[in-house]
């Protein structure tokens, strides 16, 4: 009988142990990190946020003190590893996902809105692409209930107050005072300033921001045919206006090459008068009176026989 029962025993802790075994061998994939918890808490390392060189950096102080997570153990992708029965894998997925900047877990919408300086209401759509911050995985697993909501929200909470205050370069041949032609133009600028904005992400939720990508700003229908009308006639005069100067630039440039063949045939016809007098400032020079002269005598000689044969042709 008490062979039997350490004959039970014996197997049951053999099949339990088989049992844990099986159940807590786990590996990490090329793409994953994982995080392992004990009764509910993290395993740690030595530091927090705050600490962190580069995602303290992104944070002002008021902001480390609101989030100030711990730094947590990180598994790297490898295996087999092994866990205990009350101890819990959080597997992360660190490839770059992308999500509609319309996305809403509660609401399902299209476009999201904004308003302009100039109280346009725009209708805004795109997409950001985004990854888990493995430096700050604490604030992604456990910081908040769900990290993709709470990225999109702060990044079209950042992005209507770029709209509401954005002021675009001027360009040549838009429409003044209309802020809609200024976002459209400007668009490259403007995912680079939510770029840039967005960074802190890292640090408050756990996730790095890959890219922005806004792709329309677009006005209410009635008012985008307005704006149509008005920029179609500021490009006619535009134009117009380039075209005069274009024609008012080819004249003035005739004019001036008019100048300088009159210049140059003017030089042309004084330059033997001017050499005429360096010559004769020559002979005067060397010779003096008389050899001026022999030269007006010899000079002369022609005009002479010129006009003998005119008297005697009369």
């Amino acid at each position: 009988m008490i062979g039997s029962t350490l004959l039970g025993l014996a197997c049951g802790f053999a099949l339990a142990a088989l049992v844990t075994l099986l159940v807590g061998v786990y590996t990490i994939g090329p793409t994953q990190r994982g995080v392992l918890t004990t009764f509910g808490r993290a395993q740690r390392t030595m530091g927090s946020t705050s600490d962190d060189p580069q995602l303290g950096a992104l944070l002002t102080d008021e902001e480390k003190q609101r989030y100030d997570y711990p730094s947590v153990r990180v598994i790297l992708p490898g295996g087999p590893y092994f866990k205990w029965p009350w101890q819990r894998l959080y597997k992360v997925d660190m490839t770059i996902q992308a999500v509609d900047i319309t996305w809403d877990p509660d609401i399902k919408q299209d476009a999201i809105e904004a308003v302009t300086k100039d109280n346009l209401t725009v209708q805004i759509s795109g997409q950001i692409r985004w990854k888990p911050c493995e430096r700050n995985l604490y604030a992604y697993l456990f910081g908040i209930s769900h990290p993709a909501a709470h990225v999109v929200g702060y990044f079209v909470s950042v992005l209507r107050d770029r709209i509401a205050t954005f002021h675009g370069q001027a360009a040549e041949g838009a429409v003044e005072g209309v802020s809609i032609n200024d976002l459209r133009r400007n668009l490259s600028l403007i995912n680079s300033f939510m770029e840039d904005a967005c960074r802190k992400t890292a640090a408050r939720y756990g996730i790095d921001l890959d890219a922005a990508l806004i792709t329309n700003i677009d006005p209410p229908s009635d008012v985008d045919e307005a704006l149509a009308s008005i920029n179609t006639t500021q490009n006619q005069v535009a134009a117009s206006i380039s075209q005069a100067k274009a024609d008012a630039d080819q004249k003035l440039k005739m004019a001036e090459q008019a100048v300088q063949i009159a210049e140059n045939r003017a030089q042309a016809e004084a330059a033997p008068i001017l050499e005429l007098g360096h010559t004769l400032a020559a002979m005067f020079g060397e010779g003096g009176k008389p050899a001026l002269d022999n030269y007006l005598r010899n000079a002369s000689l022609p005009l002479r026989e010129r006009a003998a044969q005119t008297i005697l042709k009369i």
